[in-house]
């Protein structure tokens, strides 16, 4: 039964997606509520890209501070699951703080090293920033710097080069 409602959950996610990102379809409030209502039950069944999106967004447009919390449980969730995008989240989370987590600059520094490690080139920024100017608890490091910021020219060169394919292949 797992099975079939995790098959289900992706498919929801799929559709959810899919509405969230088609341009063509009218984005009347029923489409809206629709799509966060698909990603909503995505999320509650634990899907890592809907703990994401939708915490995400509920992180950084809820409305009541209970929206903001549970959009950050959600990004954690979703880091702790592997999801990429989602470190990076937990990294700012962390590092600014809100109601139900506060700020800790020590767990924000590991969210975005394992997100900069795994690929995330905004992530390797941040690290890159911060050892270069002493923030998040750490010290100036020129040489630390460095190393972040090459693994972040490096993802950002991947990230370039994938689209320059992409567009090569939709051409042809």
């Amino acid at each position: 039964m797992t099975q079939a409602s995790s098959l289900f959950t992706r498919l929801e996610y799929r559709l959810a997606e899919q509405l969230f990102h088609t341009r063509w379809l009218p984005r009347s409030p029923r489409t809206q509520r629709l799509t966060m209502h698909l990603f909503e039950r995505c999320a509650d069944a634990g899907h890592p890209g809907a703990l994401s999106l939708y915490g995400h967004m509920l992180f950084q447009r809820g409305v009541s501070p209970q929206d903001k919390a549970r959009g950050a449980r959600y990004v954690l969730e979703a880091a702790q699951a592997g999801n990429l995008k989602a470190q990076y989240q937990a990294g700012q989370i962390l590092e600014h703080g809100c109601a139900q987590y506060p700020r800790r600059e020590a767990r924000a520094v590991t969210w975005y090293a394992r997100a900069a490690e795994a690929g995330h080139p905004l992530a390797a920024v941040r690290l890159a920033k911060a050892y270069r100017l002493g923030e998040l608890g750490l010290p100036v490091d020129s040489a630390q710097a460095a190393h972040w910021q090459a693994l972040a020219d490096r993802h950002a060169d991947l990230e370039c080069s994938e689209l320059d394919r992409d567009d090569a292949q939709a051409r042809h």
